[in-house]
């Protein structure tokens, strides 16, 4: 990677730049390249299957872009963009995907109400199960929202009664005792 190769002599050279993550280890890779005022930058993750370090495989993420900035900025920016374009992706799949109503003031609070709810979903995944990273709010939705259960009451007090062999049934009830020991407001 930290070697120049052209392919045009003094016009398109690929610079490969060893940028390791903070925790020490090799994890991506980073290389650029420049051609008539505009620059290639391509990133290369390494990721970990289940059987770890013997069948490491490589992910490749390029972009393009006429900045001049510092490669660290640039790349830290598109990575934050590509966030936000999780976050409409998620509200497209829930619901923006009721749009257009042919009033403005119906479109605007259906916004505000899809924005509130993904919000919720995400601060409850965040502070609810704080080791896990699921990506799709369709995912959060069906493992903590869509339960296989019943609520009855007995002697005024309500109780959930979830399936057997539902397999998220560990990571719901741990999401609701953390939500529960947060300290009230």
């Amino acid at each position: 990677m930290g070697e120049r190769t052209r392919y045009e002599p003094g016009m398109f050279c690929w610079v490969g730049l060893a940028t390791p993550d903070p925790a020490g280890s090799k994890a991506f890779y980073t290389s650029e390249t420049t051609l008539n005022s505009r620059r290639l930058v391509v990133r290369r993750v390494r990721t970990l299957d289940r059987q770890g370090e013997l069948l490491p495989c490589w992910e490749l993420f390029p972009f393009a872009t006429n900045r001049t900035d510092a490669l660290a900025t640039v790349e830290a920016e598109h990575r934050q963009h590509a966030v936000v374009e999780l976050c409409i992706r998620d509200l497209k799949d829930q619901a923006l995907a009721h749009f257009p109503s042919g009033k403005f003031t119906a479109n605007a609070a259906w916004t505000v109400i899809a924005c509130l709810a993904h919000n919720l979903l995400r601060w409850t995944s965040l502070l609810g199960l704080p080791g896990h990273t699921i990506r799709a709010a369709r995912t959060l939705r069906r493992r903590l929202l869509a339960l296989p259960g019943r609520l009855t009451r007995t002697a005024r007090r309500w109780t959930l009664h979830l399936a057997a062999r539902w397999p998220w049934q560990h990571a719901f009830a741990e999401a609701l005792s953390r939500i529960r020991a947060l300290p009230a407001a």
